[in-house]
């Protein structure tokens, strides 16, 4: 969690510079789908958005959420926002090449880019230096986009006192981080991909702490003592732990409790599942039956195997069987079995002495 917040906290200071692009990225979009252009968007083997296009997709996602869905919404999953995030998607898709199995992501990225506007909103014109509340205006450059009940409602909520004390806590927790964000704008996703890039690598993905590491280079060009502190730690626990271990090596080294949603130093987009992670978690019990149904099926199929093995070899048994019992030497008539073998070849040599026992 103290990953993203490092980046949110980076982010803030920029906000109204992205939503000036975003305004400028939609109209350009717009105009390039009227002329046909659709552009293409690449995501990296964890999911995550990358160049080219990445950047211009978070933009226009974020212009789209703030014309389409109020500052008031505070709970991103409200089913009353469902035809607002359906319109959402389908301006992603006449403008953007991206599978429907990307929606889950571009959904996200929207709610998260709608709390950092709400953020934005409150810390530029609703808290003076001191952080005391401010009873502003609405702001005339947003005027297209924020409506005056919308705007009063939203001041209202900034002063009720559940969320101011809820506000306060997480202002402390994110105001003086060990290990600041460095970045900017630049996500996870695309530091690791202009890393690959400038080492000419051929892997497809970088260790969490590497790019956790490098995350918190700035402009000097050199990380901080206690950076390389925690990333020697981490390169020594790689020798050590198992593959198998279910904690992370970076959390380790922080020595932070790992959570079930995102996966750290890697960034927004990255999920357990995504790096098919082992949590050691226990199967559900629909797990285990489709487990339980697919053993029974191997054993019905053995089963019919080796019966029908079973017949075949009886089948060639008794097909022997039956030829023996059945044949009939066709001897002529009035001659003996006892004259025939007295007059075979293996009686006269048997006579002759050929023939020993042995």
């Amino acid at each position: 969690m103290a990953d993203d917040q490092h980046e949110e906290v980076s982010k803030k200071v920029s906000a109204e510079e992205e939503i000036r692009r975003g305004i400028t990225v939609m109209r350009r979009v717009v105009q390039g789908r009227s002329r046909g252009i659709i552009l293409d968007v690449y995501w990296n083997n964890q999911g995550q958005l990358i160049e080219p296009n990445g950047h211009t997709l978070t933009s226009f996602i974020g212009a789209l959420v703030r014309n389409e869905i109020p500052i008031t919404c505070d709970d991103w999953r409200n089913k009353e926002l469902n035809e607002s995030k359906e319109k959402i998607w389908s301006e992603i898709k006449r403008c953007f090449n991206i599978e429907e199995e990307r929606r889950g992501f571009c959904m996200k990225l929207a709610g998260k880019l709608l709390r950092g506007f709400r953020t934005f909103l409150s810390s530029k014109f609703l808290k003076d230096a001191d952080d005391n509340f401010v009873d502003a205006e609405l702001p005339k450059k947003y005027e297209s986009l924020i409506s005056a009940e919308e705007w009063e409602a939203f001041k209202s909520k900034r002063q009720d006192p559940v969320f101011q004390r809820i506000s306060a806590t997480n202002r402390e927790r994110a105001s003086s981080p060990a290990y600041p964000y460095r970045k900017g704008r630049v996500g996870y996703g695309r530091l690791e991909q202009s890393m690959l890039q400038k080492e000419e690598s051929s892997e497809t993905s970088l260790p969490a702490h590497v790019l956790w590491k490098e995350a918190r280079v700035g402009k000097s060009g050199v990380p901080q003592e206690e950076v390389l502190h925690v990333y020697q730690k981490c390169e020594e626990l790689s020798q050590s732990l198992s593959p198998d271990d279910t904690k992370g090596i970076l959390s380790r080294a922080l020595d932070v409790p790992e959570y079930s949603r995102w996966v750290r130093g890697k960034g927004f987009g990255v999920t357990p599942t995504s790096l098919s992670i082992k949590k050691g978690k226990a199967p559900s019990n629909r797990e285990l039956h489709a487990r339980l149904e697919a053993m029974q099926a191997e054993l019905d199929a053995l089963r019919r195997e080796r019966e029908a093995s079973a017949s075949t070899v009886y089948r060639d048994a008794s097909d022997k069987n039956s030829i023996n019992c059945t044949f009939q030497p066709n001897i002529p008539e009035g001659i003996s079995h006892c004259q025939l073998y007295l007059s075979s070849p293996y009686y006269r040599m048997v006579g002759k002495g050929k023939v020993h026992n042995r």
